[in-house]
């Protein structure tokens, strides 16, 4: 048999009443953070981290970071990947989505003008000017990204032709899947020199290394770099958050950083 002694109950009470409320006041989830999952193209993937780590310290949401080829990123998107945001390399895709009911209208933004190097680790590798270099062929592979699914790619194909030097350099290309795999070809050295992305080669860890030429703007179409909010994303206050802050002044000073143009 329990006996009750409410005397002793209520010392308890009286003793202990702070402890009853630190649950509520310490692990109770904020009420308006959320997660966002944020599709991107691999050549803003650096410049993107640094934008969520000023986002986060303003907000109280979480960012979940997916990179990849554009490509790739707009398959997945279409077969049903829960994203709530896609940061792409063109402006086609994210168009695409919202005509066919997979982004949200009146959402999409154009957030960078990308710009693509001739690159290399090697000092010697690059001399000249990129066409001078190319005819030396003082090199077994030269590394570009894929120009179907990256638009990278596809500019590094365009300066090739226009040069006249695809049929010439087309044996010894090795392809990556994306501008990372590419930039890794070539920081590996499994190819001498490649075209990579001008945001690569100007990140901290990397800026100081090896030699480049800056591949002029004529010889490849614009790359005009939109994001949109995703239909995932429709009522995710968090991504039109960061989907705000993308265009704030503190982003546009990263993005400048890492060598883009504004639209």
């Amino acid at each position: 048999m329990i006996i009750f002694n409410f005397k002793k109950f209520l010392f308890l009470i009286v003793l202990n009443w702070p402890f009853y409320f630190l649950p509520q006041l310490s692990f109770f989830p904020k009420a308006h953070a959320t997660e966002i999952q944020v599709a991107v193209a691999s050549n803003f993937h650096n410049p993107l981290k640094e934008i969520i780590e000023e986002f986060e310290k303003k907000t109280e949401h979480k960012t979940l970071i997916i990179s990849g080829s554009t490509g790739k990123l707009y398959a997945q998107i279409l077969n049903g990947a829960p994203f709530h945001i896609f940061l792409a390399a063109d402006s086609l895709r994210p168009q695409l989505l919202e005509k066919n009911g997979g982004a949200i209208d009146g959402t999409r933004i154009s957030y960078a003008l990308g710009k693509i190097s001739l690159w290399s680790p090697n000092l010697n590798a690059i001399s000249g000017t990129i066409k001078s270099t190319l005819l030396r062929k003082k090199f077994s592979h030269i590394a570009m990204a894929n120009p179907i699914t990256a638009p990278y790619g596809k500019a590094a194909l365009q300066t090739l032709k226009k040069l006249g030097l695809w049929n010439i350099i087309q044996p010894n290309v090795v392809q990556g899947e994306n501008i990372n795999q590419t930039f890794q070809f070539v920081f590996t050295n499994n190819a001498q020199l490649g075209f990579v992305s001008l945001a690569q080669i100007l990140d901290p860890k990397i800026i100081h290394k090896g030699k480049q030429i800056d591949v002029p703007g004529e010889y490849y179409d614009p790359i005009k770099q939109d994001a949109v909010i995703l239909a995932n994303g429709k009522s995710n206050d968090g991504a039109i958050s960061l989907l705000n802050f993308l265009q704030s002044d503190i982003s546009k000073t990263i993005i400048k950083k890492y060598g883009y143009d504004l639209p």
